[in-house]
């Protein structure tokens, strides 16, 4: 006798609702559009817009891979130009995706003056989602106690270098405490 066994049914993500209600925004607007200025109009700009995106999706990539390639000769971290990098490819998407929506938010991911505010949303959604133990800075207390003398720069991330690096003992603890 054969029996089946059945995955337990999973509540739908965020993220699929999101896009779910994303698309029908985009085909009503769409059509808004459409009854607004005609089929003809709305299907050229749709081409237009396109074509922008693709066109600004060069040119700020090209900036942002030529920004990434001059940091990791220098031996620096990425930092804010990868970010830069990842916002350039998901606004270039979303212009060459056909829809208004997408090329607005496409728009504001582009163009570096407006390029804040969807870095700031993001990293405001990711720091909501980390528990509060990984938040915030982190503060080190030193169980050394001599002290530690260095060289005249400041430590940078880069190749090994001959000669080690001093090395500072100490706990990690959860809260400031000010003595």
């Amino acid at each position: 006798m054969a029996t089946s066994h059945t995955a337990p049914r999973r509540r739908s993500s965020g993220l699929r609702t999101a896009i779910g209600l994303g698309a029908l925004a985009e085909v009503v607007v769409y059509v808004l559009v459409a009854s607004w200025i005609g089929l003809g109009w709305t299907i050229l700009a749709t081409l237009a817009t396109s074509a922008l995106g693709g066109a600004l999706l060069a040119r700020q990539g090209t900036k942002a891979l030529g920004e990434l390639r001059m940091r990791a000769e220098e031996h620096r971290a990425p930092g804010r130009a990868l970010g830069d990098a990842g916002l350039i490819a998901l606004g270039g998407l979303l212009m060459v995706l056909p829809g208004f929506l997408g090329d607005l938010l496409g728009l504001l991911c582009l163009l570096p003056v407006t390029r804040g505010l969807p870095r700031a949303l993001i990293a405001r959604g990711l720091l909501r989602r980390l528990p509060d133990r990984l938040r915030g800075p982190v503060y080190v207390r030193s169980t050394r106690t001599e002290t530690v003398t260095g060289p005249d720069q400041p430590f940078r991330a880069g190749p090994a270098t001959r000669g080690a690096h001093p090395v500072i003992e100490g706990e990690v603890v959860p809260e400031r405490t000010d003595p």
